[in-house]
C-alpha cells in the first residue's frame, strides 16, 4: 500500500474488500442465533461453548461468504485498518476468559456480557470500515446487554437479541453500500 494512502483511502479499502463488514454481521448473527438454539433445546451451558465454537469459525465462513459475493475479503498489504481489526480480534478473545468467568458465576449474564464485548469491538469498526454505523450497532449490543442483564432475562433472550441485531445491521450495511454505489478498490 503506498505510504501516501490517506486514511479515507485505508477504509474504502477494508470496505470494498470485505463488503463493509457485513458478511462478518451475517454470520456472527447466525452463531448467535444457533448459540440460541442450543440454549433452548440443550442448556445455557452447552450455548456457551456453541458461541465459541461457533466463533472460531466467523471470519473464514465470513470470508468464503464475502469470495461468493464478489469480493476478495483481502485487504491491500499494509493498510493499518487490517492491523487494527486484527488488535481488537485479540482483545475479543481475551474478553472472552473474562465472559466464562460470568457464566460460571451466574449463566444468565454470559450472553449480556458478550453483547457487550462483541458491541465494544464493533465500535472499533467505525474507524477500521469508515462508517459511523457501526457506533449504532455497538451501542444498540451494548444496550441490550444492559437491558437482558436489569431484566434478569433467560439467557436464550440474549443470544437471539445478538443474533438479530447482527443480521438486522448486516442488512443495513449493504444498504448503505448500495445507497453509495461502494467506489472501487484502492490500488495496492
Amino acid at each position: 500500500m503506498q505510504d501516501t494512502l490517506t486514511v479515507a483511502g485505508a477504509q474504502q479499502d477494508m470496505r470494498t474488500a470485505y463488503l463493509g463488514g457485513a458478511p462478518g454481521l451475517f454470520v456472527s448473527g447466525t452463531v448467535w442465533t444457533i448459540a440460541g438454539l442450543v440454549c433452548l433445546w440443550k442448556s445455557p451451558h452447552d450455548a456457551v461453548w456453541a458461541l465459541y465454537a461457533g466463533g472460531v469459525l466467523i471470519h473464514p465462513v465470513s470470508s468464503l461468504l464475502t469470495r461468493l459475493l464478489g469480493r476478495s475479503g483481502k485487504h491491500a498489504a499494509g493498510n493499518p485498518f487490517g492491523m487494527l481489526a486484527f488488535a481488537t480480534t485479540i482483545w475479543m478473545i481475551m474478553m472472552l476468559a473474562l465472559a466464562y468467568g460470568i457464566a460460571l458465576w451466574r449463566i444468565e449474564l454470559f450472553f449480556p456480557a458478550m453483547l457487550f464485548v462483541i458491541g465494544g469491538r464493533y465500535l472499533t469498526f467505525a474507524t477500521v470500515f469508515g462508517t459511523k454505523l457501526f457506533w449504532v450497532c455497538g451501542a444498540v449490543l451494548a444496550l441490550a446487554g444492559y437491558g437482558l442483564a436489569a431484566l434478569h432475562a433467560a439467557p436464550a433472550a440474549g443470544a437471539f437479541a445478538g443474533g438479530a441485531i447482527e443480521i438486522v445491521f448486516g442488512i443495513i450495511v449493504l444498504a448503505a453500500l448500495r445507497a453509495t454505489k461502494d467506489t472501487p478498490r484502492v490500488s495496492a
